[in-house]
């Protein structure tokens, strides 16, 4: 079942509306009487307190037909392993490196780092119109799994928590020197993977970046003002409205963000006070394995393709920070997916995005209700032995029809 049918069948607030441009299906919306929600009929501004910006919302705009640019749809036949993907094991990388025949997750040093820890000092100008600062720190590649045809959703649970593991000891490793620690992937060709295998990459830096930065002021302000920590209360908010929570369990929540910008965003949150990944417990470490393959499975389903995404953690600064009250802090990952009307169409950070505020279509009430709705656990790509509820009985999908994914190479 595709998103667009999910919004007809499942939510009966859009009318679809089909269109054919130079042999290319677009698709827009017109509303329905059924959205009563003046929020959803009409553009208005949202307030993003972990940014202290707003971010406009024009939900009408999913009508109008697209005959714009049309992405190359997801490579959906990654082999196992390939002798020139640097990442796979035992292969040789650019630098001459080979890496180690292994068999669970890797690190290895980036090859071609945006950081280095030996980085000179520009020294400081007089005038303020021309400063610049020592920018000192390490890049490290952190591989999940050594296939290169698995992703986290794909992954077992066990796996997922030996990658959670080894985030919350880089953390504890690299806090102990750099002021930050940043954990991030990005996945899939759309949002610049160079490399078709599992894998993230770890960015610490000796200063505070700009959106940590930004989030560090915000957060700090709403706990001095109300004695609670902003994303902690947002939690409890989130979990008692129920409008946009897209995956939750007793303690983690997985929520479409009230403030979104991207049309598929999500804010991954512990129930309880956390400050880093590192200060997880077993259980939590566990339960964030199960949700996130949860929602990672939902991404996928939703266009039914290897879902792209940029994802990243958000943590205390570590560091000189570590002996210094960080108690407005609340750990928590950012998802931000690029794709807004199908596989193939994603949306654009131009114009007005990049000259006056970032805007979206789609609210997020109605992006969750067609996430939510997502709540078959088995993956799109048939890994169980029933049909999808829009498939007729003759069409289902047999797990022998496609990769094994317990299968040994």
């Amino acid at each position: 079942m595709t998103f667009f049918d999910i919004f007809l069948t499942k939510l009966i607030i859009l009318t679809k509306q089909e269109h054919t441009i130079d042999d290319t299906k677009v698709i827009c919306f017109s509303h329905a009487s059924a959205i009563s929600s003046t929020d959803n009929e009409h553009q208005h501004l949202r307030y993003n307190p972990l940014r202290d910006t707003w971010v406009l919302v024009s939900a009408h705009r999913m009508k109008r037909p697209w005959a714009g640019q049309v992405e190359k749809p997801p490579e959906e036949h990654t082999p196992r392993y390939d002798p020139r993907n640097p990442l796979c094991p035992g292969n040789t990388r650019a630098n001459g490196e080979v890496n180690s025949d292994y068999d669970s997750t890797f690190l290895f040093e980036n090859d071609f780092p945006a950081l280095q820890p030996d980085a000179p000092d520009p020294g400081s100008d007089q005038h303020p119109l021309f400063q610049s600062k020592v920018a000192r720190g390490v890049c490290k590649v952190m591989c999940f799994h050594p296939w290169s045809d698995v992703t986290l959703s794909l992954m077992k649970k066990q796996e997922v928590v030996k990658v959670i593991d080894k985030w919350a000891e880089l953390i504890e490793e690299l806090g102990t020197t750099y002021l930050w620690v940043q954990i991030f992937e990005n996945k899939g060709a759309m949002m610049g993977c160079s490399n078709p295998h599992p894998h993230c990459q770890v960015w610490a830096s000796n200063f505070l970046p700009n959106e940590p930065a930004l989030s560090d002021r915000c957060q700090r302000a709403y706990y001095q003002k109300h004695g609670e920590p902003l994303l902690l209360q947002y939690a409890k908010q989130e979990a008692e409205k129920k409008e946009r929570v897209v995956v939750e369990t007793s303690d983690w929540l997985a929520v479409v963000p009230y403030w979104a910008t991207w049309p598929y965003q999500t804010l991954l949150l512990p129930r309880r006070h956390v400050l880093r990944i590192n200060d997880l417990t077993t259980e939590e470490r566990e339960g964030l394995a199960d949700i996130m393959k949860q929602l990672l499975t939902k991404y996928d389903n939703l266009f039914e393709i290897s879902f792209p995404y940029s994802m990243g953690w958000h943590g205390a600064p570590t560091g000189p920070h570590l002996n210094k009250d960080n108690s407005h802090w609340q750990l928590h990952a950012h998802y931000y997916p690029p794709l807004l009307r199908s596989a193939t169409v994603k949306k654009f950070m131009v114009g007005y995005e990049m000259l006056a505020q970032d805007q979206r279509d789609l609210t997020p009430e109605q992006v969750n209700n067609v996430t939510y709705t997502c709540a078959n656990p088995a993956l799109y790509k048939g890994l169980c032995f029933y049909p999808r509820p829009s498939q007729p009985h003759h069409q289902k999908r047999i797990l022998s029809q496609h990769t094994n994914y317990n299968a040994k190479p």
